[in-house]
């Protein structure tokens, strides 16, 4: 009895009732195994672009080209140089030539010829003001300033002139005057009055009073 299948729940027949907890317990493994994630823990995905890098493959392929092509031209001048006797290559036969240069003439002609148009058009053209009776009248406008002013005009720039032109005078005669010899001071003695001329000044103050 103790080896038999002990059914959870109550039932008639054990074999079909473990057949069926079997089929049960089955359908919940699948599910559980076919189950999605909530989250997704994956590892991240990976773009050829990041492995493979072609761009730096080209250039690569680029520079290789080019340093092959260096080594190629260069084989060839040292063979050269090793079948003939070898020369020095520093004459430059190669004239200079332009594709646009009459172009470029033409162009450069057309400007000069549009420049010195509008500068005879400009030196050509009269002034619309004259400046000469703009002056005539700012000298009135001076002389107006002058009658209504308290102060000559340009006073002060006058006045700190003089002072600058006093004050250089005055150092470059310093400069120039020799040194004085220094001498003692003077002490000055006030003269004590006597007591009759006291007495006089006493008495010419009362005759003024009466």
């Amino acid at each position: 009895m103790h080896r038999a299948y002990q059914p959870t729940t109550a039932a008639n027949n054990r074999l079909l009732k473990k057949r069926w907890d079997q089929r049960q317990y089955d359908l919940h493994r699948n599910k559980v195994a076919d189950i999605k994630p909530q989250i997704d823990n994956k590892a991240p995905r990976t773009y050829m672009h990041m492995h493979l890098k072609l761009k730096k493959l080209q250039v690569e392929e680029e520079r290789l080209a080019v340093v092959e092509r260096d080594n190629r031209i260069l084989l060839e001048k040292m063979s050269y140089i090793m079948r003939t006797k070898g020369k020095v290559d520093n004459w430059n036969q190669y004239h200079q030539k332009s594709l646009n240069k009459s172009s470029r003439q033409r162009e450069l002609l057309r400007v000069t010829h549009e420049n010195q148009a509008i500068l005879k058009r400009i030196s050509s053209k009269e002034p619309h003001y004259n400046h000469d009776i703009w002056e005539e009248e700012w000298n009135q406008n001076l002389i107006y300033m002058q009658n209504i002013s308290n102060y000559p005009i340009r006073w002060l720039k006058n006045k700190k002139t003089k002072e600058i032109k006093q004050k250089s005078k005055s150092t470059a005669a310093e400069a120039t005057k020799p040194a004085e010899r220094v001498t003692s001071p003077v002490i000055s003695v006030e003269r004590v009055p006597s007591k009759k001329s006291s007495t006089k000044n006493v008495d010419n103050n009362n005759n003024e009073e009466e």
